[in-house]
């Protein structure tokens, strides 16, 4: 007898990120943090305030030159700019909003076609045929993506007068302008009522079944854990944790750098290690002459932050 198995999926990786690292002068904001996510894939990054993820985010796109290590999308490394990184096939949002708040709705996500537009200077200028049909494609692009979004009817809205979560949602329309295959979204849902995080939640799903892969910062749990296949923590610069959402919920580490207590493995329990061990010796050993020996423990970083 013969048996046939079906062969197993294979995975495209459409961002690789090996050994970042990234240096301000002497603080290392991320320490040798490798990172895949592959087509059609929801991969979450999280970790406490602090832990490095945007600064992670601004080294994936141009926006920071890492010190250390390589950063492709579909095995071509990228190039140390954020232009160019848009027009590699990477889009991406920002934690704070940054709209063109005096412009309308639809030009907003018309700046979003720019890297993808082949007409220049001389053409915009003479107003030829060729502009005004790229123009005409533009605008037909972009009124698609409003629709997509639930913005179409705001169109000629100042993109200012919109409410919160329909700047998010325009933030969203115009990165996917530029026709993206990694979309990399910076705490999309921060400031949202319950209602426009489940809209955000379904407007991702909606994303990725276009065939677009999204990484994701996001502090709110039980929004990331719905929504990713993946989920990568971050603590004081280092991946602590890679793995399903249910793994990562259930690792005690994880739990333990939220609460802000010390877990095993964790970057100063040597340094803790010495302290005790000092510590010991000193009680052990007689005070010379019969004076008082007294023992001051100094407090280590980790100690500090439970404090």
């Amino acid at each position: 007898m013969t048996t046939s198995t079906d062969p197993a999926p294979v995975t495209t990786p459409v961002l690789d990120a090996s050994g970042v690292i990234m240096r301000f002068g002497g603080l290392t904001a991320v320490n040798d943090v490798s990172l895949q996510v592959n087509a059609g894939e929801i991969v979450g990054l999280i970790g406490p305030n602090g832990a490095g993820k945007t600064t992670f985010f601004n080294c994936l796109t141009g926006l920071y030159i890492p010190t250390e290590g390589t950063v492709s999308y579909k095995d071509k490394v990228l190039p140390p700019r954020s232009h160019l990184v848009t027009q590699a096939g990477i889009a991406r949002t920002f934690q704070n909003i940054r709209l063109f708040a005096n412009m309308t709705v639809l030009e907003n996500v018309l700046v979003g076609r720019h890297t993808r537009t082949k007409e220049g200077l001389w053409s915009a200028l003479l107003r030829g045929p060729g502009f005004k049909k790229a123009e005409r494609e533009s605008h037909e692009a972009a009124m698609e993506l409003l629709e997509f979004t639930g913005l179409a009817h705001k169109r000629d809205h100042l993109a200012r007068n919109l409410p919160y979560g329909e700047q998010r949602k325009l933030e969203i329309a115009r990165a996917l302008a530029s026709k993206p295959g990694l979309l990399l979204l910076d705490e999309p849902t921060a400031g949202m009522n319950p209602q426009e995080t489940q809209a955000c939640q379904e407007l991702v799903f909606a994303i990725r079944d276009q065939g677009i892969a999204v990484l994701v910062i996001e502090h709110d749990m039980r929004f990331i854990f719905n929504l990713c296949d993946r989920v990568a923590v971050l603590v004081r610069g280092e991946k602590l944790v890679e793995g399903t959402p249910d793994v990562v919920q259930a690792d005690e580490r994880v739990v333990a750098a939220y609460l802000g207590t010390p877990f095993e493995g964790a970057p100063g329990d040597e340094e803790v290690a010495e302290v005790r061990a000092a510590e010991a010796k000193a009680a052990d050993t007689p005070a010379a002459d019969g004076a008082t020996s007294t023992t001051s423990t100094p407090r280590t970083e980790e100690e500090g932050d439970t404090a």
